[in-house]
């Protein structure tokens, strides 16, 4: 399941706080999308080694980032399709 999460309008350290607080709830064959104003380079050192990312190019001035669990080896090729597929779009 993919569970989308627009922090694109909140103010530092919001996004943060709840891009963290949502992927303590994901389970395996769960997705996280978060939509951003800015790439969240300082979220990226707190999900290594249990979490895995993917960051999309950056549309209307905003970036896409898709993080999973480490140890669902499924979610990679689904982000992929996913990721192909907004590109079409």
């Amino acid at each position: 399941m993919v569970i989308n999460l627009d922090v694109s309008m909140l103010e530092p350290c919001e996004p943060l706080e709840r891009t963290l607080e949502a992927v303590q709830a994901l389970a395996l064959g769960d997705c996280l999308h978060v939509i951003h104003s800015r790439e969240p380079r300082m979220l990226f050192p707190m999900l290594e080694g249990r979490f895995v990312w993917k960051v999309g190019t950056a549309r209307l001035g905003r970036f896409e980032i898709y993080i999973w669990r480490a140890d669902d080896a499924d979610m990679a090729a689904t982000v992929q399709a996913l990721m192909e597929n907004a590109e079409v779009c």
